[in-house]
């Protein structure tokens, strides 16, 4: 059973000699709110639900409530190029695969590949991350598998890598398909 809450007697006496000790730190102090008020001033945590809107079979869904994929990023080159890169009918001039690599591994590999493919005046290169393996997860923050296919993208679009790159492709399947990329470089400048 619980004790009701409030201070004895001997207790109360005791808080009103500290209370006059005491000097307050503003020059009024805050009026008291008695429980009516207060309680009117708390906000309800109840939450309304939004009306859902009947759905009979047969009917298109809305389009509101849907997420769509991200585009992805804009055709930079030429259309014709692109659509016979994408189909694996153009054959890269030089590959790096980055499979086993740590991050710091793999990061200054990638930028010295890309600078000297572009120094050489090639175009369209292959880069392979791998889809990577799913591990055990055992611990409390989720860890992302394929974590090299996620980061090239981050990399060639900062510097000093994303002047020289034109447009950035998931790679064909014969070429690698969701483990590699093409990145299509841009011409070399001639001074």
């Amino acid at each position: 059973m619980r004790r009701p809450r409030g201070l004895r007697p001997e207790d109360e006496d005791v808080w009103r000699k500290v209370v006059q000790t005491v000097t307050p730190m503003h020059a009024h102090p805050p009026r008291p709110i008695s429980l009516p008020e207060a309680s009117a001033q708390i906000e309800s945590p109840i939450h309304r639900p939004t009306r859902i809107e009947r759905f009979r079979v047969g009917e298109k869904a809305s389009r509101d409530h849907v997420s769509l994929p991200v585009p992805s990023s804009p055709i930079r080159m030429d259309t014709k190029e692109f659509k016979r890169m994408s189909r694996g009918k153009v054959q890269p001039e030089a590959r790096i695969d980055l499979h086993g690599m740590t991050l710091a591994e793999a990061h200054p590999a990638l930028t010295g590949f890309i600078l000297n493919t572009h120094a050489a005046g090639m175009r369209l290169v292959l880069v392979i991350t791998g889809k990577g393996k799913r591990s055990d997860d055992t611990g409390p923050i989720p860890r992302r598998a394929g974590v090299l296919k996620h980061q090239v993208p981050q990399w060639l679009s900062m510097q000093p890598l994303s002047p020289l790159i034109l447009q950035l492709a998931e790679a064909h399947l014969k070429h690698g398909g969701g483990g590699a990329y093409y990145v299509y470089l841009r011409r070399g400048r001639t001074v």
